[in-house]
């Protein structure tokens, strides 16, 4: 430290959104295997065809993260299911020939944002939670790549990524305060930067 006094940087009123119609059917969709369409709200995002909604809506972690990240800094989006079809435009996802799906894909996605919304996204790899804690200040919030599992952590994390969740900076800047397991100290995440114009 240079001997200045440490600033607490908070983000505060950063929306959060689920990847289904409602919060109060997560439990049911990811544990219960509920179908997402029993959800009366599973049209709030934009979707209109039922099959489509239960392909994409369980992949679309990334997308929740950047809409929470657009409606707090003010920035005019399109709903969930039109940035998705940008998206696939972009190649932030891609459609395998076996069904599957790639994405979202890092790098695509940092092109995408930028050009569309003017955000200057920073991909790193293998990044401690206490770097990227570090990194969160009134004009970043980050992207984080975690384990599935970070929903359980009572569980041992058997994976790493394959969820992308919005991460704030913690209340202190000397303390980094996430619910996870100890296993989870190097994860992949992008690093979201507002553009200052």
């Amino acid at each position: 430290m240079n001997g200045e006094p440490m600033q607490t940087l908070r983000h505060t009123d950063v929306p959060h959104y689920p990847q289904w119609g409602s919060p109060d059917w997560v439990r049911r969709i990811v544990e219960d295997d509920a179908d997402p369409c029993d959800d009366p709200a599973w049209q709030r995002s934009g979707f209109t065809e039922p099959e489509r909604y239960r392909f994409w809506a369980k992949r679309l972690c990334g997308l929740t993260c950047l809409e929470s990240t657009l409606d707090f800094w003010g920035v005019a989006h399109a709903p969930r299911a039109a940035l998705l079809d940008d998206a696939l435009r972009h190649d932030v996802y891609r459609m395998r020939h076996d069904g599957g799906v790639d994405g979202l894909i890092y790098r695509p996605f940092a092109g995408w944002t930028k050009h569309v919304f003017g955000l200057d996204v920073e991909v790193l790899t293998e990044t401690g939670i206490e770097e990227i804690a570090s990194q969160i200040d009134a004009d970043t919030l980050v992207i984080v790549s975690v384990s599935p599992e970070i929903r359980y952590p009572e569980r041992p994390n058997a994976r790493q990524g394959g969820h992308l969740i919005l991460a704030a900076r913690p209340r202190s800047r000397r303390r980094v305060v996430f619910t996870i397991r100890p296993a989870w100290r190097r994860i992949r995440r992008m690093r979201i930067c507002r553009s200052i114009r």
